[in-house]
């Protein structure tokens, strides 16, 4: 199943309202921390709304 690595890599300073409370519900609260989520239609969405702030990489298989 294929996965999706978030990073967050821009503040949350100054940004919209609702761009943050996308963002903490991913759990991305610090420049620079990483996440991995399922990809699904639901994640796709709210990266889409974020693209601008997060790198986003695919993965196959996570290594452990």
């Amino acid at each position: 199943m294929k996965k999706l690595r978030v990073t967050l890599k821009k503040s949350l300073i100054d940004k919209q309202k609702r761009h943050k409370l996308t963002l903490k519900a991913l759990g991305l609260t610090k420049v620079g921390k990483t996440r991995v989520f399922p990809d699904n239609d639901a994640v796709r969405g709210m990266i889409n709304q974020i693209s601008y702030m997060v790198d986003v990489e695919e993965i196959t298989h996570e290594t452990k």
